[in-house]
């Protein structure tokens, strides 16, 4: 199992129903084109963005890095999906359509290639919330449990990341 090398906690409101973790070196980029709308992660060169409800206004985010892979956090989730990402200079940032890019004080060991794990829930006394998902509307589910982590804010996302290869 993993160990713990850091981690953040901040906020970020959401524009288009996306937010993005980008390597703060590849400037405008933005997801594959052909990215599969029907995930909750649009992966791109050096980024990963997640698609949120319309419903929520501001996500509370963890963000881990990890020597290797973490054992997966206690509780119920909404959503949990994983990733694969090359990060060519290994700094990070959140990136907004409206917002543009805010760099975190997240420190990895160093450029390379990263696995991802982003597990997020929705705060049920602010919901319901509507999946953004292409081809799906349904309702989506809110399981009690992570309501110091929500802080009363609509959504918690928790990041894991651990290198997988070096640049």
């Amino acid at each position: 199992m993993g160990r713990l090398l850091d981690s953040c906690d901040t906020t970020v409101s959401a524009s288009y129903r996306l937010f993005g973790l980008v390597d703060t070196t590849m400037g405008a980029e933005t997801f594959d084109d052909d990215a599969d709308r029907s995930k909750w992660l649009l992966p791109g060169p050096g980024l990963v963005y997640l698609q949120v409800p319309s419903e929520v206004g501001t996500t509370v985010i963890r963000l881990e890095s990890w020597t290797s892979a973490p054992a997966l956090p206690p509780g119920q989730w909404a959503g949990c999906e994983e990733v694969e990402v090359d990060l060519p200079e290994g700094e990070l940032g959140l990136q907004t359509v409206d917002g543009g890019l805010r760099e975190i004080p997240l420190v990895l060991p160093s450029p390379g290639t990263y696995r991802m794990r982003w597990q997020w829930v929705f705060n049920p006394d602010a919901g319901p919330f509507t999946s953004p998902l292409q081809g799906c509307s349904d309702v989506l589910a809110t399981p009690a449990g992570h309501e110091a982590a929500l802080g009363g804010e609509d959504q918690f996302c928790l990041v894991q990341i651990w290198r997988t290869a070096t640049a």
